[in-house]
Protein backbone atom coordinates (compact mmCIF):
# COMPACT_ATOMS: atom_id res chain seq x y z
CA UNK A 1 0.00 0.00 0.00
CA UNK A 2 1.28 3.33 -0.66
CA UNK A 3 0.67 4.71 3.04
CA UNK A 4 3.72 1.88 3.37
CA UNK A 5 5.79 5.17 1.46
CA UNK A 6 4.89 7.70 3.75
CA UNK A 7 5.51 5.97 6.85
CA UNK A 8 8.52 5.35 5.70
CA UNK A 9 9.40 9.17 4.57
CA UNK A 10 7.91 9.90 7.90
CA UNK A 11 10.55 7.39 9.72
CA UNK A 12 13.46 8.77 7.52
CA UNK A 13 12.84 12.27 7.91
CA UNK A 14 11.66 12.44 11.69
CA UNK A 15 14.93 10.19 12.49
CA UNK A 16 16.99 12.89 10.51
CA UNK A 17 15.28 15.66 12.27
CA UNK A 18 16.69 14.43 15.47
CA UNK A 19 20.25 13.66 14.63
CA UNK A 20 19.96 17.30 12.98
CA UNK A 21 18.38 18.84 16.04
CA UNK A 22 21.21 16.86 18.24
CA UNK A 23 23.69 17.68 16.37
CA UNK A 24 22.79 21.38 16.03
CA UNK A 25 22.65 21.43 19.98
CA UNK A 26 26.40 20.35 20.07
CA UNK A 27 27.60 22.86 17.59
CA UNK A 28 25.93 25.64 19.22
CA UNK A 29 26.48 24.79 23.41
CA UNK A 30 27.27 27.95 24.03
CA UNK A 31 24.07 29.67 22.86
CA UNK A 32 22.32 27.76 25.68
CA UNK A 33 18.58 28.54 24.57
CA UNK A 34 19.29 27.46 21.52
CA UNK A 35 21.34 23.96 22.43
CA UNK A 36 18.73 23.13 25.12
CA UNK A 37 15.45 23.23 23.79
CA UNK A 38 16.97 21.86 20.37
CA UNK A 39 17.70 18.76 22.61
CA UNK A 40 13.85 18.63 23.92
CA UNK A 41 12.42 19.22 20.14
CA UNK A 42 15.07 16.00 19.00
CA UNK A 43 13.51 14.41 21.92
CA UNK A 44 10.10 14.64 20.57
CA UNK A 45 10.95 13.85 17.31
CA UNK A 46 12.41 10.46 18.98
CA UNK A 47 9.21 9.84 20.59
CA UNK A 48 7.56 10.23 16.85
CA UNK A 49 10.07 7.70 15.43
CA UNK A 50 8.84 5.43 18.49
CA UNK A 51 5.13 5.56 17.85
CA UNK A 52 5.76 5.31 14.16
CA UNK A 53 7.34 2.12 14.18
CA UNK A 54 4.67 0.64 16.84
CA UNK A 55 2.07 2.07 14.22
CA UNK A 56 3.90 0.66 11.04
CA UNK A 57 3.97 -2.99 13.05
CA UNK A 58 0.73 -3.20 12.59
CA UNK A 59 0.53 -2.57 8.87
CA UNK A 60 3.17 -5.25 8.12
CA UNK A 61 6.15 -2.64 8.01
CA UNK A 62 9.48 -3.15 10.10
CA UNK A 63 10.55 0.01 11.12
CA UNK A 64 13.95 0.91 13.43
CA UNK A 65 12.40 2.73 16.83
CA UNK A 66 15.87 4.01 17.48
CA UNK A 67 17.21 6.95 16.27
CA UNK A 68 20.58 6.76 18.12
CA UNK A 69 22.65 9.57 16.95
CA UNK A 70 26.75 8.27 16.50
CA UNK A 71 29.01 11.27 16.38
CA UNK A 72 32.53 10.73 15.18
CA UNK A 73 33.97 12.92 18.12
CA UNK A 74 33.77 12.94 21.32
CA UNK A 75 31.48 14.53 23.72
CA UNK A 76 34.44 16.34 25.76
CA UNK A 77 36.04 17.52 22.23
CA UNK A 78 32.25 18.42 20.42
CA UNK A 79 32.34 21.20 23.53
CA UNK A 80 35.42 22.05 23.10
CA UNK A 81 34.84 22.53 19.32
CA UNK A 82 31.73 24.56 19.84
CA UNK A 83 33.22 26.83 22.79
CA UNK A 84 36.40 27.49 20.59
CA UNK A 85 34.13 28.78 17.46
CA UNK A 86 32.16 31.22 19.56
CA UNK A 87 35.39 33.51 19.39
CA UNK A 88 35.22 33.08 15.36
CA UNK A 89 33.69 35.84 13.42
CA UNK A 90 30.88 33.77 11.78
CA UNK A 91 29.60 31.36 14.56
CA UNK A 92 25.89 33.42 13.96
CA UNK A 93 26.37 32.57 10.04
CA UNK A 94 26.76 28.80 11.12
CA UNK A 95 23.93 29.02 13.66
CA UNK A 96 21.34 30.98 10.84
CA UNK A 97 22.71 28.23 8.17
CA UNK A 98 21.84 25.21 10.64
CA UNK A 99 18.25 26.87 12.61
CA UNK A 100 17.40 27.66 8.18
CA UNK A 101 18.09 23.95 7.30
CA UNK A 102 16.23 22.68 10.29
CA UNK A 103 13.14 24.64 9.52
CA UNK A 104 13.49 23.42 5.83
CA UNK A 105 13.30 19.99 7.33
CA UNK A 106 10.44 20.00 9.67
CA UNK A 107 8.49 22.59 6.93
CA UNK A 108 8.36 19.03 4.78
CA UNK A 109 7.77 16.66 7.96
CA UNK A 110 4.61 18.69 8.27
CA UNK A 111 3.76 18.64 4.91
CA UNK A 112 4.29 14.87 4.98
CA UNK A 113 1.88 14.23 8.51
CA UNK A 114 -1.06 16.16 6.57
CA UNK A 115 -0.85 13.70 3.68
CA UNK A 116 -0.77 11.33 6.38
CA UNK A 117 -3.87 12.04 7.96
CA UNK A 118 -5.41 12.73 4.41
CA UNK A 119 -4.73 9.89 3.49
CA UNK A 120 -5.62 7.63 6.64
CA UNK A 121 -9.42 9.84 6.70
CA UNK A 122 -9.98 8.27 3.03
CA UNK A 123 -8.24 4.58 3.45
CA UNK A 124 -10.14 4.74 7.37
CA UNK A 125 -7.11 3.90 9.29
CA UNK A 126 -8.10 5.27 12.50
CA UNK A 127 -4.61 4.35 13.71
CA UNK A 128 -2.54 6.16 10.78
CA UNK A 129 -4.97 8.94 12.04
CA UNK A 130 -4.56 9.09 15.49
CA UNK A 131 -0.70 9.07 14.99
CA UNK A 132 -0.95 11.76 12.61
CA UNK A 133 -2.88 14.01 15.18
CA UNK A 134 -0.65 12.86 17.83
CA UNK A 135 2.59 13.80 16.17
CA UNK A 136 1.86 16.47 13.58
CA UNK A 137 1.42 19.18 16.65
CA UNK A 138 4.23 18.69 17.66
CA UNK A 139 6.02 19.79 14.40
CA UNK A 140 4.43 22.67 14.21
CA UNK A 141 5.90 23.56 17.48
CA UNK A 142 9.25 22.82 16.24
CA UNK A 143 8.10 24.66 12.89
CA UNK A 144 7.16 27.36 15.09
CA UNK A 145 10.94 27.35 17.44
CA UNK A 146 12.79 27.21 14.13
CA UNK A 147 10.82 30.47 12.75
CA UNK A 148 10.93 32.68 15.45
CA UNK A 149 14.75 31.89 16.22
CA UNK A 150 15.30 32.45 13.04
CA UNK A 151 13.29 36.33 13.44
CA UNK A 152 15.28 36.92 16.99
CA UNK A 153 18.71 36.23 16.12
CA UNK A 154 18.54 37.49 12.16
CA UNK A 155 18.89 40.96 13.05
CA UNK A 156 22.02 40.80 15.39
CA UNK A 157 23.42 38.55 13.19
CA UNK A 158 23.23 40.01 10.39
CA UNK A 159 24.17 43.20 11.02
CA UNK A 160 27.16 42.96 13.34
Amino acid sequence: MKLNLVLRELHRAETALARNLRRAAERHKVEHEVHHVALDLAEWSARHVRDLAATARGHGLSLDAHTADHPGLPAPLRTTISELAVHRPEPGLLLLRDLRALHRATAGLSVDWELLAQAAQAAREPDLLALAQRCHPDTLRQLKWTNATLKVLSPQILTS
